[in-house]
């Protein structure tokens, strides 16, 4: 089974290239409609998933939860056997603090102040990991006194910080996971990776998550209580001058002058997470947070090609908003540039780079199906054939500089994150069917990013789009071809 294991960087798998197999059913364009179509159709509950996820039931994860964008909860047999479940916790089910504090107590931590509030957040600070277990055992042995502060441990890149410590296993359910995989190629060493620490009483508040990515989140121990709200209920949840409240447990809302929509809301739903549960939360389902008991959770914020839609409109949604704020300087020389500048400022991403993004979901995927293609032809003219690139099927400009690469087993620093299935083994119909399905996505996204006026006038962004719409155009081609899909 796939498990989540950071290496050193250059020897990373990429999140989602250990590819699972989805149904080819699938792949029918009505099917992802209708399903995408049940986005707006929230359940008034949360379900529970009672069982183990085995690789097998991918597939049927994946069309009715992904795609749909419906929330659920999975059992904690699925991190019984995590690392960090056995090591971090006390048989009472307690933080094992003094384990915490040898193994990782010189870390430098970023905590949160959930008795303030700055910009519509919880102002942060870096502590050392020891520093804040000493606080967190002094704040129990006060009986989490309200007139102490509430500190939260949040978004601490810890696989990032310990490589070597195997904490756990990202479900299989969850391991499409284009964001890191992306990350993961970039020389800045961030990812989306985290894992929260916080007393009873500590809490996150209202809120959608970043760049309205899917999230999924583990208790390794503790109880949360997660209030949602359905995408565009938060519409309804906003004041008068366009601000989303911070709070969503605040009285301010009942004042009608303040927040004019909020007797429009129809669907809040209350879930309690139990330790060991993972809770998978939908792109764009705001939700607020609260620790009813010292917890520690393990987090991933993820993208892939059931949800990269939502996201993409998300960030036009915003250079919009920057255009409007910013309106009065239409007229001077570069505004769509610095209107990209003040984008990525804001959102964390401008066009080029999630043009650059698409790039390299769609490079590994190019590369995975690409080297199948050759042990395919291989096979079928009997024996290897000689190194060259004289291959009988069209390639372009965008990856025939990689055959040489796929046949070596030589590459760049960058290549070297592409690792092929099983050893280099010929894919299953299922792993294709995936890889397909993710080029499909990234390719639906290109021609709506063609279409785009402020992406045309990039400097050369049209041109990157349409070659790599060319190259997958290609590519699948080369697959009918070969009956690959049959």
């Amino acid at each position: 089974m796939f498990g989540f294991e950071i290496q050193q960087k250059k020897n990373i798998m990429t999140a989602s290239m250990n590819v699972y197999t989805l149904e080819k059913s699938v792949l029918n364009v009505d099917c992802i409609d209708k399903k995408k179509a049940l986005r707006s159709f929230s359940h008034v509950k949360i379900d529970r998933v009672s069982h183990f996820i085995p690789p097998d039931s991918y597939s049927e994860f994946f069309e009715n939860c992904l795609l749909r964008n419906q929330p659920c909860i999975l059992s904690s047999l699925n991190t019984a056997a995590w690392k960090s479940r056995k090591d971090w916790t006390c048989p009472n089910g307690k933080p094992n603090f003094e384990f915490l504090r040898e193994t990782f107590g010189h870390a430098v931590v970023p905590v949160a102040n959930c008795k303030r509030e700055k910009y519509s957040s919880q102002p942060k600070e870096n502590k050392s990991f020891s520093d804040f277990l000493d606080y967190w055992q002094n704040y129990i042995e006060s009986d989490y006194s309200e007139n102490l502060d509430s500190f939260y441990l949040k978004d601490w890149h810890f696989s990032r910080d310990f490589p070597n410590y195997k904490a756990y296993e990202t479900p299989c359910v969850f391991t499409s996971d284009w964001l890191n995989e992306f990350w993961d190629s970039k020389a800045d060493n961030d990812d989306y990776r985290f894992v929260y620490m916080g007393p009873k009483g500590s809490w996150t508040p209202f809120h959608a998550d970043v760049f309205r990515s899917f999230s999924w989140s583990a208790n390794i121990c503790g109880r949360k209580k997660w209030i949602f709200y359905p995408p565009g209920e938060e519409e309804n949840l906003c004041n008068k001058y366009g601000h989303l409240v911070y709070n969503i447990d605040s009285a301010e809302l009942s004042d009608a002058k303040l927040y004019p929509n909020y007797s429009k809301v129809k669907s809040r739903i209350e879930v309690i997470q139990e330790a060991g549960e993972i809770i998978y939360v939908p792109s764009g389902w705001h939700h607020q947070v609260h620790n009813l008991e010292d917890t520690i959770s393990i987090n991933h914020n993820w993208l892939n090609g059931c949800n990269v839609d939502i996201c993409w409109q998300y960030i036009k949604n915003n250079l919009l908003q920057v255009q409007h704020e910013i309106a009065d300087c239409r007229e001077m020389e570069g505004w769509d540039e610095q209107c990209q500048l003040i984008l990525n400022a804001t959102v964390g991403i401008d066009y080029d780079e999630f043009l650059r993004f698409m790039e390299v979901i769609s490079e590994n995927r190019i590369n995975q199906l690409q080297n199948h293609l050759l042990l395919v032809t291989d096979q079928f003219d009997g024996e290897p054939k000689e190194q060259d690139t004289d291959i009988n099927w069209p390639l372009d400009k965008y990856f025939v500089d990689k055959i040489e690469v796929l046949k070596t087993g030589v590459s760049s620093a960058a290549d070297s994150k592409c690792l092929t299935p099983s050893g280099g083994c010929k894919m299953t119909e299922g792993q294709i069917n995936h890889c397909v399905f993710d080029l499909q996505s990234v390719k639906d996204i290109l021609h709506d990013m063609i279409l785009t006026h402020e992406f045309c006038h990039l400097n050369n962004c049209k041109n990157r789009a349409n070659d790599l719409i060319k190259t997958i155009d290609t590519l699948f081609n080369s697959i009918a071809q070969t009956n690959c899909m049959h």
